[in-house]
């Protein structure tokens, strides 16, 4: 597990660096725009990686998307984010010309 995907940030803190209130945390669990990772107690704890994507939907917001297209933008992004990684993985196996 990486330092960016280590969960170790409360609700409350990652709202704060997300310049976010705590609610919308929740609201934007309950429509599966993030899944922060949950103690055995049910706390919710935020990586870094979270609290990136909590800034990037404030962004989205801010361009005037609802959720539902959020949705769909962070969809197309993790896909995009997917195959370049599949891209360089099948670049370093091909033989060398």
């Amino acid at each position: 597990m990486s330092e960016r995907t280590r969960a170790v940030y409360a609700i409350s803190v990652a709202a704060e660096m997300a310049e976010l209130q705590i609610q919308n945390l929740r609201v934007y669990e309950r429509r599966g725009l993030l899944d922060p990772a949950r103690t055995p107690g049910g706390t919710r704890l935020y990586s870094l990686a979270d609290v990136e994507r909590l800034i990037r939907i404030r962004e989205l917001l801010a361009d005037g998307l609802n959720l539902a297209g959020i949705g769909h933008v962070l969809a197309l992004e993790d896909e995009v984010s997917r195959l370049r990684a599949d891209n360089v993985r099948l670049r370093a196996r091909r033989p060398a010309e």
